[in-house]
This record gives structure tokens, sequence and C-alpha cells, in this order.
């Protein structure tokens, strides 16, 4: 793809690597967005970002005595959390309701970290 007036964005790159501030940017502004495809890149920069800024909301919490921060935080980044986790899982060609696997109990989380973790499907597939 050719680049016009900036870098060009190959939308079938799936193996893109994007920066911090940008796997953040994308994180809210797909805030309730299902659909699509998020790199393994996108989504651990995003999450770590998050957890950055959930220990930082919790010192603040502590200096003033109270869980406010730390909690409107967690309720601004649960849904595009639940959003990035089904596209990751689309990255690999998996529907987002393998998320519930995580309601078993140790395997559960373990078998979504490993999914979390696994290289893309190198083409399209059925989530795009």
């Amino acid at each position: 793809m050719e680049a016009t007036m900036g870098r060009a964005v190959d939308s079938r790159n799936y193996q893109e690597d994007v920066s911090y501030g940008e796997a953040l940017s994308r994180f809210f502004n797909g805030y309730i967005q299902f659909e699509g495809r998020s790199n393994r890149g996108e989504f651990w920069k995003a999450w770590l970002c998050c957890f950055g800024i959930s220990i930082l909301a919790g010192i603040v919490d502590s200096i003033i005595g109270m869980q406010v921060v730390s909690t409107i935080f967690s309720l601004a980044v649960l849904i595009p959390s639940i959003a990035i986790a089904a596209r990751r899982l689309h990255d690999i060609d998996r529907s987002g309701w393998w998320m519930l696997i995580a309601l078993i109990p140790v395997v559960g989380i373990i078998v979504l970290l490993v999914w979390y973790a696994k290289s893309p499907d190198p083409a399209p597939n059925r989530f795009g």
C-alpha cells in the first residue's frame, strides 16, 4: 500500500508493531468494537499500560485513603478489555466466546494466556 500524506497503514499486516501509545489509543478507540482483529503486540502493550495505570491508581487511592480512582479506572476499562481480548482471539481464528473458558478454575486461565501469546494467523481468517 502506498503512503499518502503520512505513513501507509496496511490493514493486512497482522504482525504490525505498534508503540505503547498507539496500542493504548487503539484500546480506547475500539471501546465497544468486538469485530476485527488485534495483534499480539497491540493486546499485550495495551494490557501492560492498563496494568501500570492501575498500579498508579492504587497508589493514589492509598494516599487519599479511599478506593475511588482505581474503581473508576477499573470500570472505565472493563468493556474495552473484553473487546480487545475478543479481537485478540479473533486474531488466532477463535471466537470471542472462548473467553468463557476462564470460568474453569486454573486451566481456563492458562489456556487463555497461551492463546493470547500465540502467533497470529498470517493470512485473513473468518474474522478479518
